[in-house]
């Protein structure tokens, strides 16, 4: 039951739930200080000024408040917020189809931008920049190119890989912000927000507890939520304590680091299938049987972070810590990768 759990939260979220938890301003968001306090000055300029927003890049691992982020600046600026998603754009025609129906100081929200066809990105740029687009009609010898001009607006990107993306759209963003892992204490109070919300009623150890396993994403703290309000209500009498959640957790297999079933699968392969690494993403894939893209994406940012895997020219490799959590020993040709 839990081997997929987190990956399926991250990729399959209930979307009604989410947006019932979803702050709509910046003084509910909580985390990200930094960010939170640029991009209201960012909106208090631009509305001084009676300006639209410059272009926003967001960038950082799935969960921690991109798309959040684009509304609440919508919301901000009084303007509606367009939301699609980089695959889905698959000729210039979408694109076209999606500016020339906003007006102006609207904001286009694309996710997953690093995935947008490069024919697609190549006609954003004059967009971005001169806010016209040029779309070629016919073929052959009677090809021509007509330019419309579209209204001013605001562009938010957000990706969880901001390496894929080309040089020439990463610099057309006026701001680029790369949120980060949450700690526990930020996550305790987004729980402790959402289950006021929800009419849950939690202890505040009960919430921290969730939120040490939440892997520093709030959107799997909400999810964890969820499910554990469900094993309260059933087994608990609706009441979430430190031992319910810990119980409930358990339950989907996730331990007391938030490490779930394929966590500690992609660990154990390159612990005892690949003494230690250094092993290709390729074959680690393979061995694990796991998409590489996801195991890319929502498993490995977190196991870096908490220092259980490093990325090397040659490939992962594990760390001390990763021996220690399974109780093995390197030896010394494994130590001298640490």
């Amino acid at each position: 039951m839990g081997e997929h759990f987190i990956s399926d939260t991250l990729n399959k979220e209930n979307s009604e739930f989410d947006i019932t938890l979803r702050p709509s301003r910046f003084a509910d968001f909580v985390g990200q200080e930094k960010i939170r306090e640029r991009l209201e000055l960012f909106v208090e300029a631009a509305r001084g000024r009676k300006d639209v927003l410059d272009h926003v890049l967001l960038s950082g691992p799935p969960g921690l408040g991109k798309t959040t982020l684009a509304y609440i600046l919508g919301e901000a600026m009084g303007v509606n917020v367009k939301s699609t998603s980089g695959p889905v754009i698959d000729k210039p025609g979408d694109l076209a189809g999606l500016l020339t129906n906003m007006e102006r100081g609207d904001i286009l929200f694309i996710d997953e931008i690093h995935r947008m066809q490069k024919t697609v990105e190549e006609y954003l740029y004059s967009a971005m920049e001169d806010y016209v687009i040029d779309i070629m009609i016919d073929q052959g010898p009677n090809a021509r190119s007509v330019r419309l001009n579209i209204p001013k607006f605001t562009l938010i990107g957000a990706t969880t890989r901001s390496g894929l993306l080309t040089a020439a759209l990463r610099s057309r963003f006026g701001m680029v912000n790369r949120l980060d892992y949450y700690d526990a204490p930020k996550l305790q109070s987004i729980i402790l927000r959402s289950a006021r919300i929800l009419n849950v009623d939690i202890e505040e150890d009960g919430a921290m507890e969730i939120a040490r396993r939440a892997r520093g994403t709030p959107r799997i703290a909400n999810n964890l939520l969820r499910w554990v309000r469900d094993y309260a209500q059933v087994k608990a009498n609706n009441l979430i304590t430190v031992e319910v959640a810990d119980k409930a957790l358990t339950m989907l297999d996730i331990d007391e680091h938030g490490l779930d079933e394929m966590d500690k699968r992609i660990l154990e392969t390159i612990l005892l299938k690949f003494s230690g690494g250094p092993v290709g993403i390729s074959s680690l894939s393979v061995s694990v049987g796991e998409e590489r893209d996801t195991i890319e994406e929502v498993y490995e940012p977190y196991l870096i972070q908490e220092g259980y895997l490093k990325r090397t020219p040659q490939g992962r490799v594990a760390t001390a810590l990763c021996y220690e959590k399974f109780g093995l020993k390197p030896n010394a040709a494994q130590q001298e990768l640490f």
